[in-house]
């Protein structure tokens, strides 16, 4: 393929996106670099499944066999894409999803999202979702394959960053900020009444996201407060092995309702009905719920823990509490049914050296220059 005489090129790689929080960020970062970018820029998008990606005007290169293996990814990343690179002839090639492709492009960068490395797996966890123990094994390694061939590694925490200087010693890092879904008020459906004070947690079933902690405190309620809360869980048992385990063992506990997956607009709504939002989970690089719940103004009990400090920010209706205490959930969850409980609040801590507070800013950076 002949690269055009005014035209600039980006490929965006992100064929391992496929839902959740990532392919929330695959869809923030086109939606950004198409308004950024604009016309002299084309914008190539490598995807598992063109259907993912709707109403944009965007090149979509598909591969629907990219998550069959980790040799079909391995093959794509350090073999398949150089020849690619060949033929688009980037100005940029960004990776989205933590590995450093053999590629070439005037200018290269990875964006790393996954903190397992950060996370000691306990063996109870590993029984349960032994794929995510050889990803905590492998992932330190792989990262490191390529790094330095990246003019920009990308992070979205300022803790992360200073991970990845100890570890790899790269001086290239910038940390970006992801947005998530903003809801307005025009789109926002009418809230259903409700005697009951309601919490939720939004998350998916990985054994990091600590559900156990919210179950067992739920279950730890005298029977006065349970008639009076509703704790609703985004997953209903089909998911995985430790989600079923989930809904068996706590189904019967009064006080719990778990609800299943939701859609954008189904999770509106139930961000809307919601009077608090709970978020334990002891692993993240961001934690998208939590900034979508900021935006409907809703209080947050959150997870001890510095990706819950850094995303929350500047906020008054937030409290912290160990992830490892189910009565401290307890207490919370009790004092707020009783109307007597008195949020800690926080501020926000601005990165130092290279951040981009959203895409439009990240996007200004990757291709400044060129």
């Amino acid at each position: 393929m002949e690269k055009g005489l005014t035209k600039k090129r980006v490929v965006i790689s992100a064929v391992n996106f496929t839902e959740g929080g990532p392919l929330t960020v695959l869809l923030d970062s086109l939606r950004s670099a198409v308004e950024v970018l604009g016309s002299n820029w084309q914008i190539f998008a490598i995807v598992s499944k063109k259907e993912l990606i709707k109403g944009l005007e965007v090149n979509l290169i598909e591969f629907p066999k990219s998550k069959r293996s980790w040799l079909v990814r391995i093959w794509l990343e350090y073999w398949y894409f150089k020849k690619l690179s060949k033929q688009l002839q980037p100005d940029l090639w960004l990776s989205l999803h933590d590995i450093s492709p053999r590629v070439e492009a005037r200018r290269q960068a990875v964006y790393c999202h996954n903190p397992s490395i950060f996370y000691r797996v306990s063996f109870r966890e590993a029984m349960y979702e032994p794929k995510f123990l050889l990803f905590n094994l492998f992932y330190k390694y792989l990262y490191r394959i390529n790094i330095y061939r990246n003019d920009f590694v990308i992070v979205q925490q300022d803790w992360i960053r200073s991970a990845f200087r100890k570890i790899y010693g790269c001086k290239n890092i910038v940390v970006a900020h992801p947005v998530g879904i903003i809801f307005n008020d025009e789109s926002l459906p009418q809230k259903t009444p409700s005697s009951k004070i309601i919490f939720i947690y939004p998350a998916l079933p990985r054994v990091f996201k600590n559900f156990d902690i919210l179950c067992e405190a739920v279950a730890s309620l005298p029977p006065v407060i349970l008639d009076n809360i509703e704790l609703r869980m985004t997953i209903d048992g089909s998911e995985n092995r430790y989600a079923r385990g989930l809904v068996e063992r706590y189904r019967t506990v009064s006080g719990l309702r778990f609800i299943g997956r939701q859609g954008v607009e189904d999770m509106k709504k139930q961000y809307l009905e919601s009077d608090v939002v709970m978020f334990p989970s002891k692993l993240e690089t961001w934690g998208l719920p939590i900034g979508e719940a900021k935006t409907m103004g809703k209080p947050l009990l959150v997870a001890d823990l510095p990706y819950a400090r850094e995303t929350v920010g500047c906020y008054k209706n937030v409290s912290f509490l160990n992830p490892d205490d189910p009565r401290l959930w307890a207490d919370a969850m009790k004092l707020i049914a009783l109307g007597c409980y008195g949020y800690e609040g926080s501020i926000e801590t601005i990165p130092l050296g290279s951040y981009a507070p959203d895409w439009h800013s990240l996007w200004k950076l990757l291709v400044r220059g060129l």
